[in-house]
């Protein structure tokens, strides 16, 4: 079964349904699969087959759609990026995935360009404004459709998303056509209630998983999705109203910005009945204005991961019984908890998370890294994924997670690690040594501080960090909190004390909250 598949079918029978809301097009199922077809056939003379890589670095809006499913037409690989990511970190994806097509938005050309010298070679298609020597968008749309080439069964593996390691460098998790189908048009579906007849407003970016998530909820149940190009209360507000959204999938981060527009006329929201939240904690308080304002809403959250998906849940009135925790296993998926040697441990004892749903690859787990056959080993063992999370769970079978093995911070609902930033920083020739934590925000849930140990004689200041890391990494993963010390604090074995810092953090950031 294959997603392309999935969306042909809706198209032949339902044509004139529209798929897909984006700014001022409205595409219906029919046009959006013809479109579909015309530019895979473009890919394909332009010699994109079975297991290729495309990178997409496109921001919402209707070609990154109908670009991901021509791919999967063609059986080939996509591998999307966030384009808040920056054009360095971009690079790093094209030479870890070797691609034989990208895809830039002519808004985002020039930058891209300024990392050429460090992209593998490949084509590239701008979208947008054309562009001397780069093919267009609308040239591969040109020849309209033909036969493709049949996908060998084979060709399961449809995507390449990235997510970093405790080492900085992100891996390519490849997932499979199945782990998005049995996730995304079965799973939720069967958990959520979710059908045909609902509308889902996407205020992520898509190429992040909570977006995709919900492209993939839309299409594969016949359903539409309405897709921000970039998030605005106000418009959010506006398109909920006008096209009848029931389905409103965020991050904890968007709620608290929407909340002030939903006080002032909740009745735009009265088409709601879902909103499904992930990415980051979701405070009980916020939940319950939600519902005070909205009280025909369903509340949907869950815990999950790029490599396995969709790990626990918690239903509506599962909210404010068990707001602590991360909800109970998701239909079909199993959870374990283990400790060093491997041995489950008892209820109400801290253990490594371990997931499995049967073969990797077949269900909603991923197949392996790409290309790292020894972390895929070390990662996925006897079946089971190795998440890295330390959890517990109770006698009701809630789980709780209680300390990250991998040191993460979660801010606004993008993931970010602390040794990606550590390395960042300590490029800075002022810089001697760094460590980097996650600290409470108001707005985004966490945000990254960064203690700095400063060179004898050097010179710098939070401005020169946030400067020096402007063209490094996206701006979501800049520090903060800059705090500059004489020496960080370490125990027996050198290692630095994060605990410890955690406390100094929120010390110091009460102290510069009275300066204020």
């Amino acid at each position: 079964m294959r997603l392309e598949n999935i969306l042909a079918s809706h198209a032949l029978r339902n044509p004139e349904k529209i798929a897909l809301v984006a700014g001022a097009q409205r595409v219906p199922y029919g046009r959006l699969h013809a479109d579909i077809l015309a530019l895979a056939n473009g890919l394909h003379k332009a010699g994109v087959g079975p297991g290729d890589r495309v990178l997409v670095y496109l921001p919402n809006g209707v070609e990154f759609v109908q670009v991901i499913y021509a791919v999967f037409a063609l059986g080939a690989i996509v591998v999307p990026v966030n384009t808040r990511l920056t054009p360095k970190e971009l690079a790093y994806f094209a030479q870890d995935s070797q691609p034989v097509v990208l895809f830039v938005h002519s808004d985002s050309l020039e930058s891209v360009l300024a990392v050429e010298a460090d992209m593998p070679a490949c084509k590239w298609v701008v979208v947008g404004k054309a562009v001397a020597g780069k093919a267009t968008f609308d040239s591969l749309l040109a020849d309209g459709i033909e036969r493709l080439p049949e996908v060998p069964a084979s060709a399961e593996d449809c995507m390449i998303m990235y997510t970093s390691g405790t080492t900085g460098k992100p891996k390519g998790a490849v997932i499979t056509s199945a782990n998005l189908i049995v996730q995304h048009c079965y799973v939720n579906a069967i958990d959520w209630d979710l059908n045909s007849n609902d509308c889902f407003l996407v205020t992520t970016p898509l190429a992040h998983r909570t977006g995709l998530a919900r492209l993939m909820n839309a299409l594969c149940l016949n359903a539409t999705l309405v897709a921000m190009e970039r998030f605005d209360a106000g418009k959010a507000l506006a398109l909920i109203e006008q096209e009848q959204v029931s389905a409103l999938g965020m991050v904890p981060t968007v709620a608290r910005m929407l909340l002030p527009s939903i006080k002032t006329r909740p009745e735009a929201c009265k088409s709601l009945r879902h909103i499904i939240v992930t990415g980051e904690a979701f405070p009980v308080e916020l939940k319950k204005v939600l519902i005070d304002l909205l009280p025909q809403v369903k509340l949907h959250s869950f815990f999950a991961m790029t490599e396995v998906g969709s790990v626990t849940s918690l239903g509506h009135a599962e909210q404010f019984t068990h707001p602590a925790s991360v909800g109970r296993p998701t239909p079909g998926v199993e959870v374990k908890l283990v400790d060093g040697e491997g041995n489950e441990v008892p209820v109400g004892e801290a253990g490594e998370m371990l997931v499995r749903t049967g073969v990797p690859g077949r269900f909603t787990t991923m197949r392996c890294y790409y290309n790292r056959p020894e972390e895929t080993a070390a990662t996925i063992v006897d079946g089971w994924v190795r998440t890295g999370d330390m959890a517990r769970i109770d006698e009701q079978g809630y789980f709780y997670i209680v300390d990250r093995k991998k040191d993460m911070v979660i801010s606004g609902g993008f993931n970010i690690y602390t040794k990606e930033v550590e390395q960042v920083l300590v490029e800075h020739p002022a810089v001697a040594d760094v460590a980097v934590i996650g600290v409470p925000d108001a707005i985004y849930g966490e945000a990254v501080a960064a203690f700095i140990e400063v060179h004898p004689g050097s010179v710098i200041n939070a401005a020169d960090v946030a400067e020096h890391c402007k063209s490094r990494i996206a701006s979501y993963k800049k520090p903060k909190h800059v705090f500059f010390v004489e020496t960080l604090p370490r125990n027996a074995l050198g290692k630095v004390l994060k605990t410890e810092l955690r406390t100094d953090a929120l010390r110091n950031m009460a102290a510069e909250s009275v300066e204020r």
